[in-house]
């Protein structure tokens, strides 16, 4: 027989409205009490009738990530599969539901924004991997959704995380002018999207810093993809470098395969330092030099930023940039 409120109330020695507090995340209850309740809760097996707590919250208790790409991109991708454990981690502890969202084509995104924010299906929404002109941004300013970006994004109005994409490039292409590299050459991700523009600012710097002058000829911009870094790579093998930073680790595996295609050696012939410090860095020959990125922290930081903007406990915007470290492997050959 199914468990009541009122059995989860008895045998916690608590209310009926202490039982629904707890449930609701009401903040009005005692730390020991909450923990009482949910132990119950989950001894007996309770199950908390969704509808009537939405009623009664206001709030669906699900939460909605949105990642604008296609299916065979988003988990051929190995960035996106480490954020979701960040995000549903939380999600998880927190007990809320997540809806993962993806499409390939306004269309789909048109009918995700109508039917399941306009609708309140979603209590609000974590956004990551969007172009700066993604039109979901200003339709969830525009109805006042709760919503995070996973990535810096220029507007002021917008709660986001994010990692010292700066910071970490320069980190990178200082390291390859301390071993005395002076003709780097770089693939940026899309300048579409924050990071591909923070990460080519980032090698800019590094470069001026020295008073190496810009050299167009040195910069190709990528998609975050393996096969079109190796494009990339072929486009700039012939202005001989001898170093590349690859704004992400898949991109620099690709970029590895055009080298070795051309019968080039790592670091012989050409240095590689990527960004990410993907699972696949420590296992590539040579292993890549990364920038270790904190992806699924950045998840879980997104999430909870997400939720107290729910649950009220965080008013206005947020901005947290969070560090990046350098990982020095073999395919600088600074070892």
């Amino acid at each position: 027989m199914a468990s009541t409120l009122e059995e989860v109330a008895r045998l916690a020695g608590v209310s009926r409205s202490t039982v629904s507090r707890v449930i609701n995340n009401h903040p009005n209850v005692r730390p020991e009490v909450r923990k009482r309740v949910w132990e119950v809760i989950q001894r007996v097996g309770y199950q908390p009738h969704a509808a009537a707590r939405s009623l009664v919250t206001n709030r669906t208790q699900v939460l909605g990530l949105v990642i604008p790409r296609g299916l065979v991109t988003l988990f051929s991708d190995p960035f996106f599969p480490i954020l979701i454990r960040g995000v549903a981690d939380v999600c998880t502890a927190r007990r809320y539901h997540l809806m993962l969202s993806f499409f390939s084509d306004p269309l789909q995104q048109e009918e995700l924004y109508r039917r399941a924010l306009r609708s309140r299906l979603l209590d609000g929404v974590i956004l990551s991997g969007a172009p700066l002109d993604d039109p979901l941004v200003p339709w969830l300013l525009q109805d006042n959704t709760p919503f995070v970006i996973a990535g810096r994004y220029p507007d002021e109005r917008v709660t986001y995380v994010d990692v010292d994409n700066i910071g970490g490039a320069r980190m990178a292409v200082e390291h390859l002018l301390r071993l005395g590299h002076r003709r780097i050459a770089t693939i940026t991700g899309p300048l579409t999207m924050m990071a591909g523009q923070d990460r080519l600012e980032g090698y800019r710097q590094a470069l001026l810093s020295r008073g190496i002058p810009l050299n167009d000829a040195l910069i190709v911009e990528g998609d975050f993809t393996e096969e079109g870094a190796r494009v990339a790579m072929q486009r700039l093998l012939p202005q001989r470098p001898t170093a590349v930073f690859v704004a992400s680790d898949t991109m620099a595996v690709g970029a590895m395969k055009a080298i070795r295609e051309a019968g080039l050696h790592i670091p012989d012939d050409i240095a590689v330092v990527g960004f990410d410090d993907l699972p696949i860095a420590s296992v590539v020959e040579p292993p890549l030099t990364t920038v270790r990125q904190p992806i699924e922290r950045m998840g879980a930081m997104a999430t909870e930023m997400l939720i107290g903007l729910v649950e009220g406990t965080i008013t206005g915007p947020q901005h947290i940039i969070l560090p990046t470290q350098l990982i020095v492997r073999a395919s600088c050959g600074s070892l």
